[in-house]
């Protein structure tokens, strides 16, 4: 792996205040910015949008998308949408999010990307976008005076290039000149040995004002993990889409793939994007501790919740074939929704912490989820459990592994589930989830199409 040095085109990244369309003019005059991305989140959480010149933007010109870019799935297919709307792919209007702004430093010129959310042609904002099943979850919250606080850890790899599918992924020659075996969790030398990434995604980081935690070296073969600081719900999930995308250029720069697959590579871990949640009350209190310092029954609802409502949405926080892959036994992931204090081997864990920080992490998502409805499925699941005021079942001591499996097997087992919940449905929407499920059938259709070496391997002589 060569170091190269970074294609940074804005040293500083904006910081709008207020964050209006004026601050962002007199930004762009000042940086000398020639273009814009306008970007939005489809549901795979890939970046879908529109490239102009920053002139032609600050003329407030009207970016429309065809509102088609939500039911194409993950292969480029587009499946038969549920809603009638739909048929005509009509346009869409996106509206910039001021406050999003960030540079684009791997640009060969000075540019901005932008975050849009997206409304209809009468201006009402399109219910199934994924940044409004967030914000629909977050309103729940707020009607109620409480805010959510999140932190998410993204797991990822890096990998040589593979421009052949039918070949399997293996870990980049780092600077020793060898490849990672892994095993190595937590080693200082093995993060070493991917310095010239690490450094190109610490320098991209600063040019777009993203605060970095820490960066880790995970259990699998050329694994990191980048950790966020924690904060708003909707403002986290927006880092997660930024970085995934920053992490991936910054490999390209230094001659390898990053990849958020959930299962890369066969006998390494799989990757996850855990996410630690709390919620503040209107006047700052962490609702899940008491005032001595106990844990509140609140709590222990939100547990409760989790572990009734976490099944049906788990196809929104595993949402690919590959996926399932991640989630079995002894390979450093769940395959249940037990909880339990500071232990590893749960769903549901919950960190050694002072009282006023008591959080739950969620373990069961999986690093290839859209952050937005990971977030969303995960918030709703423990608001519900707190309307429902469910009791959790006993903290578990130990490895969780030997009990029962109350996850999902499978894409399609979780995506019935999900189209059966109907308070899961109310708090997300339910022409979201009408939409969402119809997609991931016709994924899965795509996927039954593919014939697996292993079926060649073993039944071609055999059956």
């Amino acid at each position: 792996m060569t170091k190269a040095q970074p294609q940074i085109s804005l040293s500083v990244s904006p910081h709008l205040e207020p964050p209006d369309i004026e601050a962002l003019r007199d930004w762009v005059r000042a940086f000398k910015v020639e273009e814009i991305e306008c970007v939005t989140p489809d549901f795979a959480g890939i970046a879908r949008g529109k490239v102009m010149p920053a002139a032609k933007f600050l003329r407030e010109s009207e970016v429309r998308l065809p509102i088609s870019i939500y039911f194409a799935v993950i292969t480029g297919d587009y499946a038969e949408a549920p809603h009638p709307e739909l048929h005509s792919d009509g346009d869409i209007t996106l509206v910039p999010d001021i406050a999003t702004a960030r540079a684009v430093p791997w640009a060969g010129e000075a540019s901005l990307q932008i975050i849009h959310d997206v409304v209809d042609r009468h201006g009402a904002p399109i219910p199934f976008a994924p940044r409004n099943v967030l914000r629909r979850v977050l309103d729940a919250y707020a009607a109620r005076g409480w805010t959510p606080v999140i932190a998410p850890e993204l797991e990822f790899y890096l990998t040589k290039p593979n421009t052949d599918p039918d070949y399997p992924l293996e870990p980049p020659v780092g600077r020793s000149g060898r490849q990672s075996t892994g095993s190595q969790a937590f080693s200082l030398s093995a993060v070493d040995e991917y310095d010239a990434v690490i450094e190109h995604i610490y320098d991209y980081a600063e040019a777009q004002g993203l605060e970095i935690d820490t960066i880790i070296q995970e259990a699998g073969a050329a694994q990191l993990e980048i950790n966020m600081m924690h904060g708003d719900a909707l403002r986290l999930a927006d880092q997660v889409f930024f970085f995934k995308r920053l992490i991936r250029e910054a490999a390209l720069r230094c001659g390898c793939y990053a990849t958020f697959m959930a299962k890369p590579m066969a006998g390494q871990p799989g990757s996850a994007m855990h996410v630690h949640q709390s919620v503040l009350d209107a006047q700052g209190r962490n609702i899940f501790t008491q005032e001595g310092g106990e844990a509140s029954p609140l709590f222990a609802h939100y547990i409760g919740g989790m572990q009734k409502y976490l099944p049906a949405a788990t196809a929104l926080i595993a949402p690919y074939v590959n996926s399932y892959r991640r989630l079995v036994k002894f390979m450093s992931a769940p395959v249940n929704l037990e909880w339990g204090y500071d232990n590893r081997s749960t769903g549901l864990r919950a960190p050694r912490c002072a009282p006023d920080a008591r959080r739950i992490e969620n373990r069961v998502i999986g690093a290839d989820a859209n952050p937005y409805l990971a977030i969303a499925a995960s918030l709703a699941a423990g608001l519900l459990g707190i309307e429902e005021q469910l009791t959790p079942r006993p903290p578990v001591e130990g490895g969780a592994y030997d009990h029962e499996r109350d996850l999902p097997y499978s894409l399609l087992e979780a995506v019935d589930l999900l189209e059966e919940c109907a308070p899961l449905g109310r708090l997300l929407g339910e022409d979201f989830v009408k939409l969402f499920v119809a997609l991931k059938r016709f994924e899965h259709e795509q996927f039954m199409i593919v014939i697996s070496p292993w079926e060649r391997e073993h039944l071609l002589l055999n059956v």
